[in-house]
């Protein structure tokens, strides 16, 4: 690894956050007071790691530290029954009181353009060992391959969800769609009409 000459990014951050503790009153204080655990509006939101969501989705949506549970992974995606996310929401349901699930797509989601295939191309020319790919190659493909389209995935999630045997159905999932661009969300899938026509069935 080469010598740097100045501040990396790890020392950028633990200076930063000296600083922070120290003179909290050149921050915006307001949003931090403590708050509990358990989130205030019972909500948890699953959505992307997308880096212009970040100190963006939350203020569009009027979500404020304390608030909701929020999950993040590559695309807001669910490839199995008793994954990570599934796992997140199960614990924000039944131990920290989240009455409510939000799944939010974006537009222009970098998840859309990649391919399993390409993917493995990147990992090889990293120096990954084929025979470790090799153990990962049906689930890689489960999981790049098959999101197409932010919206379309918005609803195959959603159905996930509401479908996994673990999520209680008093639970309502709705599914979004945001813009990184102007913050605005558009309605997928309004959660507490699927419950309706669930029970009407």
């Amino acid at each position: 690894m080469e010598k740097r000459n100045h501040p990396n990014l790890l020392d950028q951050i633990l200076e930063h956050n000296r600083k922070f503790v120290e003179n909290k009153e050149k921050f915006d204080i307001p949003l931090y007071h403590p708050v509990s655990k358990i989130p205030s509006k019972q909500l948890a939101v699953f959505t992307c790691m997308d880096t212009r969501l970040v100190e963006f989705l939350e203020d569009a949506l009027g979500i404020r530290r304390g608030d909701a549970k929020v999950i993040k992974n590559a695309g807001n995606t669910v490839t199995r029954p008793f994954g990570a996310s599934i796992r997140s929401l199960m614990i924000s349901i039944f131990e920290l009181g989240v009455k409510e699930i939000i799944v939010i797509g974006h537009k222009d989601c970098g998840m859309a353009a990649a391919t399993a295939q390409g993917l493995k191309e990147k990992m090889l020319n990293r120096g990954i060992s084929p025979d470790a790919i090799k153990v990962i190659e049906d689930e890689l493909e489960q999981w790049v391959d098959t999101f197409h389209h932010p919206i379309e995935n918005v609803h195959e999630v959603v159905k996930k969800i509401r479908d996994n045997p673990f999520i209680p159905k008093d639970v309502p999932v709705h599914g979004l769609i945001f813009c990184p661009e102007d913050g605005r969300v558009e309605l997928i899938v309004n959660g507490y009409e699927a419950m309706i026509n669930d029970e009407a069935q």
